[in-house]
Order: structure tokens, then sequence, then C-alpha cells
């Protein structure tokens, strides 16, 4: 493979106002090992090695997984990865929350008990005795907040964990993690990863308002929506093949990987075709500018991103460094892909548009 100039490898920043650096593109292992869902594309142990080895060639040093992909599967390759490395070298994230095992009514959510016996689960497959970034996957109803945030400081404490993030919450409920942290003293949640993209903006108006408000750092996943952003799908053309093929039918859909219906929008195609203008002006593929957006947001520590093959990995890299959107750029797709502002947020916004004060700053994410 093509060797990569220093000036295209991998910016690092820090996580949210943590002192923790990780590289501005993060390798999502959802698609490591076999998936619960019946993803396509799915990487077994030896071309998952060959796409982290290429990542960590671009200067990539943080890697995300999860129990739940493929119930350990993932976590277990990258562990075995890990295993014939520098540990010190990488940040491993990884998650907790979903059901491991359907047998078992205990082994799923946020309780004292699941949390304890999934970190240490997660630490067996990682080959390692610590994680960098440990993330709530999602909220749990169940479980009182105290209960859940209480556990999780004990894994710092103990020294499993050494950072903690949150995933798939709503405004109000990372509000709540943030003040109940802060009331009881204990470590603070320094991330969120939530899907963000230039056509999926929901999380602008209210949990990214927290994140700049408070500090968290955020790392958008599925920043491509599944491949419709990379342009390889054409419009009015009902997609057969990849992740697009296989979630088109909407009985098979996910938030992820949303339906054809729901992908084939007005809005969208006219997103991706001031993407693809973009691209052809500035000679990137239409990922890489869809990336470069992103990595551009003030908010935005790391973009996670996940690949099947090196040639993937390598465009979506490309991103990384070495070049801008200009301001005028990222003014375009702000205003193409701005999304629909329900009561009350485009009544505050709007009526505020005049009373910025450098004194008094907000969250506004624009």
């Amino acid at each position: 493979m093509a060797s990569i100039p220093e000036t295209s490898k991998c910016q690092y920043n820090f996580l949210g106002k943590s002192g923790l650096r990780v590289s501005n593109i993060c390798l999502g292992a959802m698609t490591f090992g076999e998936s619960i869902f019946g993803f396509p594309g799915q990487k077994e142990e030896e071309a998952s090695f060959e796409i982290i080895n290429r990542f960590v060639d671009w200067g990539g040093n943080f890697i995300d997984t999860a129990n739940i992909y493929g119930r350990g599967a993932s976590e277990r390759i990258v562990g075995k990865w890990l295993s014939s490395q520098e540990r010190e070298r990488f940040v491993i994230a990884t998650k907790v929350r979903f059901q491991m095992d359907l047998n078992n009514p205990n082994a799923v959510g946020l309780s004292r008990r699941h949390i304890t016996r999934s970190i240490d689960e997660s630490l067996e497959r990682l080959q390692t005795n610590y994680v960098d970034l440990y993330q709530t996957h999602g909220w749990d109803d169940a479980v009182p907040l105290e209960e859940t945030l209480l556990t999780l400081n004990d894994l710092v404490r103990c020294g499993k964990v050494r950072y903690l993030g949150a995933s798939n919450v709503s405004g109000w409920q990372l509000q709540q993690i943030v003040d109940l942290s802060k009331e009881l003293g204990l470590n603070a949640y320094i991330s969120l990863q939530q899907q963000y993209s230039l056509v999926s903006r929901d999380s602008e108006l209210e949990p990214f308002q927290v994140c700049k408000l408070k500090g968290l750092g955020v790392l958008p996943w599925s920043p491509l929506k599944g491949g419709f952003l990379t342009g390889k799908v054409l419009k009015g053309k009902k997609p057969q093949e990849g992740r697009l093929g296989w979630s088109a039918d909407k009985s098979l859909s996910l938030q992820s990987s949303p339906s054809w219906e729901k992908l084939d929008d007005p809005h969208n195609w006219k997103v991706l075709e001031a993407v693809e203008n973009i691209a052809k002006a500035k000679g990137k593929s239409m990922a890489q500018v869809s990336l470069r957006w992103l990595l551009q947001k003030p908010i935005v520590s790391s973009v996670i991103i996940g690949a099947t093959k090196t040639s993937q990995l390598d465009d979506n890299m490309g991103a990384s460094n070495g070049w801008e959107l200009t301001t005028e750029e990222m003014s375009a797709l702000d205003a193409v892909s701005k999304p629909n502002m329900p009561y009350p947020y485009e009544m505050i916004w709007r009526s505020n548009e005049q009373r910025q004060n450098p004194w008094n700053p907000t969250g506004y994410i624009r």
C-alpha cells in the first residue's frame, strides 16, 4: 500500500475538556466479527487486523467498540490485535447497556450488577486491564441514575476505567447526568457519542447544546449515513447492495440504517447535490467533504468511521488533515442541510439572533 505523507496524517484533539488526546478520526469496530443484526460486509479477524494496521499507519490512535457488537466478537478481535501492540499508544473505548445473554434477565441495562460484570468481561476480551473510555450505550429507564453513576465512578477509582462517556441520549438525559455527577462529586462524563451527519442533525437542538456549555466532546457515529453521503446511491434507484441495500426494506431498517423510503427524500438529495458540487470543485471525494464538515465543527473531538476494506478506509482518512472547507463552503453545507426547527427552537433562536453578547456566551450550535 502507498505510504502516507506526514502532512496528511491524523491531527490530535483533546476529548472534550479532559486531558485525553485522540486522533480526529476514530476507527469504529462494529464491522469486526459477526453482526447480531445480520449486517452485510462484516470482517473476520485477519481482514480486521489489516484495517486496524492501516488506520495506525494514518496516525490513528483511537478505536471504539462495544460489548454488544457481535456480543463480544468485536472486542475479542480488537483485544487480540491489541495484545501484540504497545498498549499505552492507543485509546480504547467500549460501551455497556444492551442484552448480552438472552437467557439472563440481569444481563442488560445500567444496573450495578450488569455494569460490574460487563466491564470485567470486556477487559478480558480486550486483553487489557483498563479501558480509556467507558460509555453508557443508551439510557436505562429501569435503573436509578444514582446507581449507574456511582458504579461507574467506582470503576474509575479502582483503575478499570480512565474516563466516562455517554451515547444515544436526549438533551434532558445528558443534563441529568452532568448535574447529578456534579452534585454527588463524581467523575464527570467527558464525551457524547451520537448519530451526526449532514442528513442527521437533530442532536444539535438539545444534546449538543449541553456538550458545548459543559465541555463534552462529541463523537459522531454514522457520519456518512450508512454510505448514503458517499454518492454511491443514485437518485430514484433503490440500492441493492451493501448496508444501504440491506436496510432498504423498511422491515429491516434501524435508526442507523434507515429504509430507502426515509432516505429517498427531496431534502437529502439537495444535501447530496451540494456535497457533490463542493467535492468536484476541490478534487475530493463526497465522503471526504461530508467528513470534513463534521471535523470542522468546534464541538467535535473525533469522527467515528467504519470500514470494510482498506481502500475505503484510505478515502475516509483523507479527510483528516492537509485541507479544509472554506467558510463559504461550510456555510453552504450548513444551510442546505439545516434540519426542521420545531417550536420552541425556531422562535428562541430567531428572537435571539441579534442578542448575542460575547460576555454571556450561549451553547447554540449553528
